[in-house]
């Protein structure tokens, strides 16, 4: 099990780690993790952890980690942002794929990752102040940025997100920003899902449509927005989300819902099949990140994004964080909805 610490507002003694005892140990060394703030001009961050947004593991016995490499969600260290690959049999990273500027901007914060069912391609999406998806050939490490600024990548300026009761705002008046965040693969790996957390809008694209280049030559024609943005479909209406993973056990999309403290579901077999509250819990304090184990155990993370310094004057630099498991067809814990619990 791995689990990844974000430069969000302080420095971190870890970026990637394996839990072991339920205690987290740098993953897959020391030496990848040893990047610190202050030491910025002494560390290659070509080959150490510069900011961590994201861990997956892919059908193919690797873990990827995406680097967004922007301590504190500020400027992108140069040569920072990355793709890696770490053989999960010997511990040992097999590929780094770097982004240039074409691809992770300035104002970049590449999020979350989802890998094809094959292990060729991978699929980001990046929340920064121009929201777009990433599209990466894993054997060529080719990489486009398509829907740059798009509708469906971009913040819906229609959308204030509520916590406690009341809008979530900085000090200075500013709301939640963030762009295209949550991700989610088909099993069969033919479907993209996304959306922002400041939206209320799922979206879909078939994958062909992103996958339109050779091994050895990458074809940005076939991936112009003007193609694609023929091709994006409105699934629903999901309310301010951030977290999506679509199950490989039971088909179903589960949601996070940070306004509510919840995880949902989507029936992505009818058209238009709602959503339901799997469970509702206020110790779920801004669920963030999906993961599903072998077992079909879905495993969340809570951010506590509400409860830090940004948004509330004078907390804690370090906040708690939780990782979670819901356990689907259990009695509820107290306080919940529907037919999941937490522990």
């Amino acid at each position: 099990m791995f689990v990844n610490f974000p430069r969000w507002s302080e420095d971190a003694p870890v970026s990637v780690a394996e839990l072991k005892d339920g205690k987290p140990v740098a993953y897959p060394n020391d030496d990848w993790n040893s990047w610190r703030n202050a030491r910025k001009d002494e560390v290659d961050p070509k080959t150490h952890f510069v900011c961590v947004q994201s861990v997956v593991a892919d059908g193919q016995d690797r873990l990827w980690v995406v680097d967004a490499a922007a301590p504190a969600m500020a400027h992108v260290i140069k040569d920072g942002a990355k793709l890696v690959g770490i053989d999960l049999k010997t511990n040992q990273v097999v590929k780094t794929i770097p982004f240039d500027t074409s691809t992770v901007m300035q104002a970049s914060y590449i999020n979350d990752v989802r890998i094809s069912p094959d292990g060729k391609t991978a699929y980001l999406t990046d929340s920064g102040a121009e929201g777009a998806l990433i599209v990466v050939d894993l054997d060529s490490g080719s990489a486009k940025r398509v829907l740059s600024g798009h509708p469906s990548t971009m913040p819906d300026k229609s959308v204030t997100i509520q916590y406690d009761g009341k809008p979530l705002r900085r000090p200075d008046g500013r709301g939640v920003e963030f762009s295209a965040d949550g991700i989610a693969l088909s099993p069969d790996g033919k479907t993209l899902y996304w959306q922002a957390i400041k939206g209320k809008t799922l979206y879909s694209l078939p994958t062909d449509a992103l996958t339109g280049w050779a091994t050895a030559s990458f074809v940005p024609e076939s991936l112009s927005d003007r193609t694609l943005s023929g091709k994006i479909a409105t699934v629903g209406e999901n309310g301010p989300a951030d977290g999506l993973l679509i199950s490989r056990k039971d088909g179903r999309m589960y949601v996070t819902s940070p306004q509510d403290n919840a995880v949902k579901v989507r029936d992505l077999t009818k058209p238009d099949g709602g959503l339901t509250t799997l469970v509702q819990d206020d110790r779920l304090r801004w669920p963030d990140t999906f993961s599903e184990g072998p077992d079909g155990t879905i495993y969340v993370t809570t951010s506590h994004i509400q409860d830090s310094a940004d948004y509330k004057p004078g907390a804690p630099i370090s906040l708690p964080t939780e990782l979670w498991a819901i356990k689907a067809n259990q009695a509820a814990v107290p306080g919940s909805t529907g037919s999941g619990t937490t522990r």
